[in-house]
């Protein structure tokens, strides 16, 4: 359908990545989900074109700024200038600080920092062209509080928000927007697989007393993808139950 809002979700094969591409692709969304294999990147197609046969799925490496400029390059040939981006790629690689590898800082760094600038780079200048668009970036309450054995996250984290404040003021006037969500302590595989008195001792931190759900997360995605959000840019919206 040709009315629906084009957006990319990255990293979207599983949890909020993948709860963001669906609610995207039930709201009036044509949603592209990015994968970094072939068959992540068919996964996610199958999901999302069983909402509607228009979605599709790719495959996106923002850590290796070849292939994301190759691969952006053929996303905005085929489909044309996105509405909405979700930076939602990362990885971690935790370790305590005086362990921690210069490879393993690099890595956690190079992916879920300058992933997003090299996403953005490529999308900033044809969103700017066309005078609109909505730009978020998924952070993490780590980037706020800091976390032992995760350092190079925490780094990352706090850097993209300070990177998503400046773009805002850069491209405010152009109506596009550029915010963050910033997640707690969210049921995804990743918690599921936590031993039980972890699992209580992170819940002893979070004033709801329950994990929040990949879904609670992209419902407030998308109401900053709204037209309802047009006046919010350069902001950090906390989704924690209650956390500090």
């Amino acid at each position: 359908m040709t009315d629906k809002v084009l957006a990319l979700v990255t990293g979207a094969t599983r949890g909020i990545g993948r709860a963001v591409a669906e609610r995207l692709a039930r709201t009036g969304h044509k949603v592209i989900g990015t994968a970094t294999s072939e068959s992540g990147a068919a996964a996610i197609r199958e999901v999302l074109q069983a909402i509607d046969p228009a979605n599709d799925g790719i495959v996106l490496n923002i850590a290796d700024g070849v292939q994301t400029a190759e691969a952006l390059k053929a996303f905005l040939d085929q489909h044309g200038t996105p509405e909405v981006v979700v930076n939602n790629a990362g990885i971690t690689r935790d370790n305590l600080f005086l362990r921690m590898s210069d490879d393993e800082w690099e890595a956690v760094i190079n992916t879920n920092l300058t992933g997003v600038f090299r996403v953005c780079k490529a999308m900033v200048k044809p969103m700017l062209k066309q005078k609109t668009g909505t730009i978020i970036n998924i952070s993490s309450i780590i980037g706020t509080t800091g976390n032992a054995g995760q350092a190079n996250y925490a780094a990352a984290k706090a850097g993209l928000e300070g990177f998503t404040r400046s773009l805002a003021q850069e491209v405010a006037s152009r109506n596009i927007t550029v915010n963050c969500v910033a997640p707690g302590f969210i049921k995804t595989d990743m918690t599921d697989v936590l031993p039980e008195a972890q699992k209580e001792a992170i819940l002893a931190t979070v004033p709801s007393k329950r994990l929040g759900q990949a879904e609670e997360i992209a419902g407030t995605v998308a109401f900053l993808a709204s037209s309802d959000a047009k006046y919010i840019t350069g902001q950090t919206i906390h989704v924690n139950g209650g956390m500090n």
